[in-house]
């Protein structure tokens, strides 16, 4: 038979996973009837833990909004599911500028947890591999995120002071619609008030992020995400490459993500089934286009290159190359 002590505890961890429990569920979890459920309330109440009791129909028993809890009470598939998220979470530069939060919170959880499910969780750590390296980190300070996320949450507009790309430094006006991260790193994006055009800045290249008076109302159906990647697709490059690619739109983003290309259908042709594959407008821009004929080559679909004219040549260049490979002996 399980002792008061331990049917406390295990009552402070089902209060602990949030919402209201009402006193006939704790009852049953914990194999005794409504009152001794009220005297346990009261053993934690005694403890200095606010434990609210909430009247109504839908009453019972909740934890205090905001209240840390002293004792960190994880089960094994809760402590290994916060250890991994923190060692991804580092990898893919998720966490903030602060780099030596994740290995202290990491440690803090370690040191709270019963010796026996730390030492095999310590077996999982150690034995844990991957197989592509850690994603370039861009991460932002933890005051502009915290910011920049409650302006978004509350649809408040907000001053922020950014460094470009150049190094040109500006402070801005922002109605901000949401937070992305891709390929470690942290976007917003939102519009500028002063200009009316869609804005996408990185969150690493903020300074600082101050609240402003008044409110917003975001565009209906706005994705924040799709924002991010289409404005990425269409950032200011060095070459601007339109193609023309026979395929569908799943085999192009194959090989060409939003974030990297938009695609658009041309007008098909009379009698066309617009289900089977047709001819699409690809258009893309960027500094370097070495790597791109390879990608071409590797969708394995007829494609017309209308420009730049450079990159009619580099594809050009390539098959040679392998058509000399291919007759080498």
């Amino acid at each position: 038979m399980a002792r008061p002590t331990g049917r406390v505890l295990t009552l402070l961890e089902l209060l602990q996973s949030g919402g209201i429990r009402t006193a006939a569920e704790l009852a049953d979890r914990l194999g005794v009837d409504g009152r001794t459920v009220r005297r346990y309330v009261e053993h934690l109440v005694d403890l200095d833990i606010p434990v609210e009791t909430v009247r109504g129909r839908y009453g019972g028993y909740r934890l205090a909004p905001g209240y840390r809890l002293p004792p960190l009470m994880l089960n094994d598939d809760e402590a290994l599911a916060v250890l991994l998220g923190l060692v991804a979470g580092r990898r893919a530069g998720l966490l903030t500028a602060t780099e030596t939060a994740g290995e202290t919170a990491a440690a803090k959880i370690r040191r709270a947890l019963p010796e026996r499910l730390a030492r095999r969780l310590d077996a999982v750590m150690e034995s844990l591999a991957f197989t592509a390296a850690p994603g370039e980190s861009a991460t932002p300070e933890t005051g502009v995120l915290l910011a920049v996320s409650d302006a978004v949450r509350h649809r408040r507009p907000i001053s922020i002071r950014y460094t470009a790309r150049d190094g040109r430094r500006s402070e801005r006006t922002l109605h901000p619609y949401g937070i992305v991260t891709h390929e470690g790193r942290w976007y917003v994006t939102g519009t500028d008030p002063g200009v009316g055009q869609d804005r996408t800045f990185r969150l690493d290249r903020i300074a600082d992020a101050r609240t402003l008076p008044g409110s917003f109302e975001p565009p209906a159906g706005l994705d924040p995400a799709e924002r991010v990647l289409s404005g990425l697709a269409t950032a200011a490059y060095r070459h601007e490459v339109t193609l023309r690619i026979l395929g569908t739109v799943e085999q192009i983003r194959a090989r060409l993500p939003a974030s990297v290309a938009s695609v658009s259908e041309l007008a098909p042709e009379a009698g066309t089934d617009p289900h089977t594959e047709r001819w699409l407008c690809v258009e893309l821009r960027a500094e370097r286009l070495d790597w791109l004929p390879p990608v071409l080559a590797s969708l394995d679909r007829p494609f017309v290159v209308e420009r730049p004219e450079e990159l009619r040549d580099l594809v050009t260049a390539l098959a040679d190359r392998l058509a000399a490979s291919a007759h080498r002996v």
